[in-house]
């Protein structure tokens, strides 16, 4: 399911999402005393992979979508490796380095997807121990002002019947996620540490954003547009000069932890 919508949506995607703040990585990377290897999953394409590299002399970063890979951003020091379903847990750890290998795990807007009962051994297996940690993030929602936030909120009560439980929990801010690790001070679970990530976005950069989503795709999937011609007028109207640009602040959410040794 993730596979295929992710395929369908990978040119809107890299198009419409957000990079990551440059001192995330550094407060990261300080908390693991080596750095030699990184393992990104989910990185769609590479937005968080490349930010790792600057702290880490090498970062493998999987995915399962093969199209959404093409659409990487090439760095000197990132492997890019399509990770298909059928891949096992061996196999895994293998390509990993094997146990113990892994100083950083990251899973920016993607641990949700995760069939963790999964992922989560794996984890424990190619973590360093000690010193290695896993950190994942996503952002729940945006704020520009009133009006086009009351707008957004309308916009995601509408496409409630398409949300899959994945998207609740990243929408939720990852409150309700599992995860398993001993807190190193990055948020415990159930708690996550709040951020704001912040971009400047056109009118037209709002809509390739919403036009990214699931959401947006599974609704339309079943024969439902959530973005009407009429929605969208409406939005522009609360927006303003279509040209103007504003700044959109991401609620953001990070978990971060160590194998409990």
């Amino acid at each position: 399911m993730a596979d295929h919508l992710f395929n369908k949506q990978a040119a809107k995607y890299s198009d419409a999402r957000p990079g990551y703040p440059s001192e995330w990585f550094s407060m990261l990377a300080a908390l693991t005393p080596h750095r030699s290897l990184a393992w990104d999953v989910g990185t769609g394409n590479g937005q968080a992979a490349i930010g790792v590299a600057e702290h880490y002399k090498q970062v493998i970063a999987t995915d399962i979508s093969e199209e959404q890979l093409k659409h990487a951003i090439p760095h000197p020091q990132v492997q890019y490796v399509h990770t298909p379903l059928t891949i096992s847990g061996d196999e895994l750890v293998s390509l990993l380095g094997g146990e113990n290998s892994v100083d950083l795990i990251t899973a920016a807007t993607a641990v949700q997807w995760f069939d963790l009962d999964k992922f989560y051994p794996i984890v424990k297996r190619v973590l360093r121990k000690p010193g290695g940690i896993i950190a994942v993030w996503c952002y729940g929602s945006m704020e520009f002002g009133p009006e086009i936030d009351c707008m957004l909120r309308s916009f995601f009560e509408l496409s409630t019947p398409f949300q899959s439980q994945s998207f609740k929990i990243a929408l939720g801010g990852y409150k309700t996620l599992p995860f398993p690790f001993e807190s190193v001070g990055v948020g415990c679970e159930g708690q996550p540490l709040e951020l704001d990530m912040r971009k400047e976005m056109s009118f037209e950069g709002l809509l390739k954003f919403l036009r990214s989503l699931p959401v947006v795709h599974i609704a339309k999937e079943q024969g439902v547009d959530l973005l009407t011609q009429e929605l969208v007028k409406e939005f522009e109207k609360a927006w303003g000069e279509p040209k103007l640009v504003k700044t959109a602040v991401y609620k953001t959410y990070m978990l971060a932890g160590k194998v409990n040794l």
